[in-house]
Formats: structure tokens, C-alpha cells, sequence
């Protein structure tokens, strides 16, 4: 029997509703970023998730949590200079970004990875707060870096003082593309993913480190990437290459728990920051890694951290803000949850000293303290934090038609200067995709199983 008229306008209104509230990856809905956080915050504990706890152990011990996925760019300390010409790589039709699957349809990926990726990201996307601006934020901005790859061998140049380090700036560009999914076998970006890599694969030396990386941050960011792509795909042609970079930074750190500029050399947070994260990622995509480093690194935090640990200096005992959102995101990655007292009053402290404003435009600290807030998550990040840093990000990716459009000025701060406006693009999409750049660092397996069954 025919359905009436009226029905079957409704059903066309539900389906246009549908495909506008899940087109995630068009570039062109525009930049009002008047849609509101994605999740009902009044509504959400005060704790979200809950921390590993054992029953010899105080609340919010820093036992180790379950492997989380993670991602890294650019730091204060570089020493490199202007890049040359980048080519432009084939891009898609219209530009958009098709979501990668990873490889295999999501078989080949570390589980942790998978919410790069089809329903899944979706789901993290909304539940996370994100909405079609910050996605279409994304895609542009994944156009523009895709611009700025040398065609000849796949690198990337920073154009700030550190334009001699192409490791560096290599591996941070890759990974915006591997946050959304994009890999060297699947994507929209096969190419331009599969070219960076090639330019990364030959300059791994056989015992471990980069030909031509500059310092332990190089090291660091370029080993990342590999370890992603790895996890991503499960490529064999990487896991050798991987295994021999998170060797190289195991073997590299001081004796009293840091890294340095130099391999074996102590050194400060700002550095730790980037190898524990290049651990965790070696991790999480099923390398071997030892126990000692991390424990060891723990220790250097220990005497670096004041306020009970909630916040950090740089060489010895301050309350830096960005190095403390770089201690912080590193004692989570160690196992602080947040039912940790010191975890809690150091994200009270981020957001009351240095909340998301444009006045003070340093994508380095916004980078770590999105990260640190998203995983604590409940109200500050659903009501307080995501709102301002998400809008704020929308709001200053440069709008113009021209070479510069879809990217972000450089910053104010280290990055900006060393790294400029590639380094600083690359921080911001890092930013923006942390909905579903990593899974929630405590009970991920079931949160993750819950999202892919549509709970």
C-alpha cells in the first residue's frame, strides 16, 4: 500500500538529516563552529573512566595502564632552517579525506588503533565532542600538508630554524595522516603516507637511529611514525625498521632517567616527553619493550615534579605550564588515572592557569594539555576545555583562498620558530583529531568493543 505524501517527506527529511549529521570529512561545510559539545556534559560524573587500581596500592597509583594508542609532534629545543619548494602530491578529486580502514578492512591494525577508522571513529567523534567543523578543519588542513611534500623524495621541510632536520619534519607530518586513518595501503593519501615513509625507511641505520637526525627529538618523532604505520598495517617491510628505532631509544636513555639532545646524555621533560611517547607507541603496536625505561623515567619525574606532582620544571623541581602538561601526559601513559589526586589538581591547574585563549597562541602546550584533559575527561573537558580549544583551533586555521589556506600561522612560541608554519599545522590537526587519535587510556578494550556494537 502507498504510503501517504506527508510520510514520506518525513523519511526524506530523516534521511538528509542522517547524511548531514555524519559528514564528517567535507571541507566545504564552513567555519561557524556554533554546534555544541557532542555529549550531554551536565549529565557526565565527575570521573568517566576509572583507573587500575589494586588493593595494596593507593587510589590512582602509578602502576602501568593498559597500552593506549598515542601520537607525537614537535617540541622546543630544535636547531634546524627555511624549507625549498615542496611539491604538490595527487590528491583526491575534491580534496575530501575518504577514512582509511587501516589495511584489511581494520583486520591488519592494532586494536588500539581502531578507532581511526570507519563507525568507530564516528562514535569517538561525537562522544568526544568533536562536530563537522573541527572535521572539515581536518580535511582541509590534511590538503594543505599534503601540498608541502616534496615530490622528488617525500620529505618534508620545516620552514622555521630547524629546516635542516627532514626526519623531524617527515615524521610529524605523517602522523596527522595516520590519526585519520590514512595509511600507505589504504586512503585517500596512499601515496603521499607511502612516499614520507620511503623517505624514513632507508635512513634507519642498522643498529639504530636516523641518518641525518639532529637530535633525540628527531629520533623520537621520526621513530613514531614508523611505529604507527606499523600498527596500522602490521606491514612487515616496518616492524624490523620500528623494532630497531624503539632499541635505539631504549638504549639512549641518561643515568638519571631523562634523555638528552645526544643519545645516552641526561637531559629534561620537554625531551622525555617525546620518547615515552615513542615507547608507548612501540608498544601499543606490539613491539617488545622493556619495563626499565619507563620506571626509569618515572623516577626523573619525580624530581622535576612539585605541587605533589601535579606539576613540572624543565632540568629540576617548576611548574612550567606546557612542561607540566608534558610531565602530566607521561605520568598517564605511566598509569596515573584520574582518580589520582596529583592528576586532578594538575588538570585544575592547566585549565586555571592557562586555559585555551588566542592571546597566548602556543600550540606545544595545547598540543600535550588536550591530551592530558581529554583523558581525564568528565565535565572540564566535556563543559570547559573542548569547547574553547576546539573553537578557537576552527577559528584561526587561515580561511583564504591561496597557498596558505587550510594551515595555521606559526605560533608564538618554540614551535613557531623552529618549526613554523608546518610544525604549527601539524600540533593543530594533531589537536583536533584527538577524539579518535587515541581510545581512552583505562578499560579501553570494552569501551572499544561497546562503540563498535553501537552501545
Amino acid at each position: 500500500e502507498a504510503k501517504p505524501k506527508d510520510d514520506k517527506l518525513v523519511e526524506a527529511k530523516i534521511e538528509k538529516e542522517e547524511e548531514k549529521m555524519e559528514n564528517f570529512e567535507n571541507p566545504d561545510v564552513g567555519f561557524n563552529a556554533d554546534l555544541e559539545a557532542a555529549t550531554e556534559a551536565d549529565r557526565e560524573e565527575d570521573q568517566n573512566v576509572e583507573a587500575p587500581v589494586l588493593e595494596s596500592e593507593p587510589v590512582g597509583s602509578s602502576m602501568e595502564a593498559p597500552d593506549v594508542s598515542q601520537q607525537v609532534t614537535a617540541p622546543p629545543g630544535f636547531n634546524n632552517p627555511t624549507p625549498d619548494n615542496a611539491g604538490v602530491n595527487n590528491l583526491s578529486d575534491l580534496g575530501s579525506v575518504r577514512q582509511g580502514d587501516g589495511g584489511a578492512g581494520g583486520a591488519m591494525m592494532s586494536p588500539g588503533m581502531r578507532g581511526r577508522s570507519g563507525a568507530t571513529k564516528n562514535k569517538l567523534l561525537a562522544a568526544g565532542g568533536g562536530n563537522t567543523e573541527s572535521e572539515a578543519a581536518v580535511t582541509r588542513g590534511l590538503i594543505w600538508l599534503a601540498k608541502q611534500q616534496n615530490e622528488n623524495d617525500g620529505s618534508w621541510v620545516y620552514d622555521g630554524t630547524s629546516s635542516n632536520d627532514r626526519i623531524a619534519a617527515t615524521g610529524m607530518a605523517l602522523l596527522p595522516f595516520l590519526a585519520a586513518g590514512q595509511t600507505h595501503r589504504t586512503g585517500s593519501y596512499k601515496k603521499t603516507v607511502s612516499k614520507g615513509l620511503e623517505y624514513l625507511k632507508p635512513r634507519v641505520k642498522p643498529g639504530g637511529g636516523f641518518t641525518g637526525a639532529s637530535n633525540m627529538y628527531s629520533q623520537a618523532i621520526g621513530t613514531i611514525a614508523l611505529n604507527e604505520a606499523y600498527g596500522m598495517t602490521l606491514d612487515s617491510s616496518l616492524k624490523v625498521l620500528a623494532q630497531t628505532m624503539t632499541n635505539f631509544i631504549v638504549n639512549a636513555q641518561g643515568s638519571n632517567g631523562s634523555w638528552g639532545y645526544q643519545p645516552k646524555s641526561n637531559g629534561d621533560t620537554s625531551i622525555v616527553g617525546w620518547q615515552i611517547q615513542a615507547l608507548k607507541s612501540a608498544k601499543l603496536a606490539g613491539l617488545t619493550v622493556p619495563d626499565k625505561p619507563m620506571k626509569s623515567a618515572a623516577q626523573f619525574l619525580e624530581e622535576v615534579s612539585t605541587n605533589s606532582g601535579a606539576s613540572y620544571g624543565y632540568s629540576s623541581k617548576g611548574a612550567s605550564p606546557a612542561l607540566s602538561a608534558v610531565g602530566l601526559l607521561c605520568r598517564q601513559y605511566m598509569g596515573w588515572g584520574p582518580k589520582n589526586p596529583a592528576l586532578a589538581d594538575g588538570v585544575d591547574r592547566l585549565w586555571k592557569i592557562w586555559k585555551p585563549n588566542e592571546a597566548r597562541w602556543d600550540m606545544y602546550y595545547y598540543y600535550y594539555a588536550t591530551q592530558v584533559v581529554h583523558f581525564f575527561g568528565g565535565p572540564i573537558w566535556h563543559k570547559d576545555w573542548n569547547p574553547l580549544m576546539r573553537d578557537m583551533l576552527i577559528r584561526l586555521q587561515d580561511k583564504a583562498e591561496g597557498k596558505n589556506k587550510g594551515s595555521w600561522k606559526p605560533d608564538q612560541g618554540h614551535i613557531g620558530s623552529h618549526c613554523g608554519r608546518l610544525g604549527t599545522t601539524c600540533l593543530a590537526l594533531l589537536t583536533l583529531e584527538v577524539y579518535y587519535r587515541h581510545l581512552p587510556l583505562y578499560k579501553r578494550e570494552e569501551k572499544l568493543d561497546d562503540l563498535e556494537r553501537g552501545a
